[in-house]
């Protein structure tokens, strides 16, 4: 019986570690040579939803450190080999939790007492609601020959209005870290 609350207990704990879980996805131009890209200069994508003010800014520095990281250098002239813009979207979910007290007396429990194999059945089931926000950050590359998207990744769970600026700025620079972490594509062999 403990064994099975005990691994009850862990699935549960993974559950809710993944449901917090920044969701990751990127995708490029594979026929598109990275290798030619030295310099960038940050664009604002029309009609997207862009964050406030602050996270703006954050999102901005966590992209210039990890490009400058991995060698790319920041322009503000029309010369950059590419460009990068961001969108973010926010949205509301409601998100219901539920545990069950597991004590229960089942068949067989009262056997020596009320002389048969049934038993009472005491359980309770508590549950509840709340509002998750869940806030996506979408980082786009392009290329300024061609004005073709050639790079997008998108990292969910990343911005949250409700959650305190340190946090916000740990989820972001985490999300950045992870998106930009196969960036460049390596080369076709």
């Amino acid at each position: 019986m403990k064994k099975l609350l005990f691994l009850v207990f862990a699935l549960l704990v993974v559950a809710v570690g993944a449901a917090v879980a920044q969701d990751v996805r990127y995708d490029y131009d594979k026929d598109k040579d990275f290798s030619k890209y030295h310099t960038y200069k940050w664009v604002t994508i029309k009609g997207a939803d862009q964050a406030d003010e602050l996270a703006a800014k954050r999102i901005i520095a966590a992209v210039d450190a990890e490009l400058a990281a991995k060698g790319f250098a920041k322009t503000d002239g029309d010369n950059a080999d590419f460009y990068i813009g961001y969108q973010t979207a926010l949205s509301k979910e409601k998100q219901f939790t539920s545990y069950n007290t597991g004590w229960n007396y089942g068949p067989g429990w009262g056997a020596g007492w009320y002389g048969h194999n049934g038993g009472m059945a005491t359980s309770s089931t508590y549950g509840s609601t709340s509002t998750v926000y869940v806030g996506e950050l979408d980082i786009s590359i392009y290329d300024p020959a061609t004005k073709q998207l050639v790079w997008r990744g998108e990292a969910s769970k990343t911005l949250d209005p409700q959650a305190k600026p340190e946090k916000t700025e740990k989820e972001i620079n985490k999300a950045v870290q992870k998106l930009l972490k196969t960036f460049p594509p390596k080369p076709k062999k």
